[in-house]
């Protein structure tokens, strides 16, 4: 399998807090890897870390390692931060539409880029609201305020914006934990299709989300990565048993 990002003997800090500690994965493309552990076990901040959005906290860093996305060290000093969140795009836990319409939460990105041809704006918004599989729902009324949308609807419209770009990398930090369960499965079989084009990483707290829509998964305890493997086998024979006993339920 061809790594999409190569994470080597990472240690990252809060100011002098470390939260992660010689973590080192092979992320594979076009799969979809889930980062699991419990509450403060730093799998957000390690997602966090593969688009460098914790650069915008006082007193983050990377003390050690480092993060490669296509053998690019993306921690070097010279990254053009824009354009890697270009490529490595993100969806965070609460579904958070702008105050625009839903067309104008799609094109957003577009025309911070410069588009302003109008038939190009309309086919890379329809292509992202077919890909986030909302364009049915919404077609008729692209015009109308994204907060119309129910919150799954909302969720997938930030899909839809987060790929709007055509990134290489999509990062989901709980994307269902706001959602009910039918829409909860929406996303999931959306993020199963859209595997097929993207690298996709996930955090989750769900156990049978995990177990259901990744390829690969990641235990992480105390900012230590225990475990990755083949998501059957963390499921049904780990390696380690602080992964099966966090699996059974026995701690965390």
């Amino acid at each position: 399998m061809n790594p999409a990002i190569q994470i080597e003997h990472l240690d990252f800090c809060y100011g002098s807090k470390q939260s992660l500690f010689d973590v080192s994965m092979d992320i594979p493309m076009h799969q979809v890897t889930a980062l699991i552990g419990p509450s403060g076990c730093g799998k957000s901040t390690l997602l966090r870390c593969l688009n460098r959005i914790n650069d915008r906290i006082p007193g983050a860093r990377v003390t050690k390692g480092s993060v490669r996305i296509h053998g690019i060290d993306i921690n070097r000093p010279d990254i053009d931060l824009l354009q890697l969140r270009r490529h490595v795009g993100m969806v965070f836990q609460k579904y958070n539409p702008f105050a625009k319409s839903i067309y104008e939460n799609v094109a957003y990105s577009s025309r911070i880029a410069k588009i302003t041809d109008k038939a190009q704006l309309d086919e890379i918004v329809e292509t992202s609201l077919r890909d986030a599989a909302l364009w049915d729902d919404v077609k008729d009324r692209l015009h109308d305020s994204a907060f119309g949308l129910s919150g799954g609807q909302q969720q997938r419209l930030c899909i839809a914006r987060a790929i709007a770009n055509r990134p290489e990398i999509l990062l989901m930090d709980e994307p269902c934990a706001a959602l009910d369960p039918l829409a909860t499965l929406k996303i999931e079989e959306l993020i199963h299709d859209l595997k097929q084009r993207f690298t996709i990483v996930i955090v989750t707290h769900n156990m049978a989300q995990a177990s259901r829509c990744s390829d690969r998964t990641a235990f992480m305890y105390l900012g230590k990565l225990i475990e990755f493997d083949d998501t059957r086998k963390i499921f049904t024979n780990p390696s380690e048993r602080q992964t099966e006993q966090y699996i059974t339920g026995s701690f965390g």
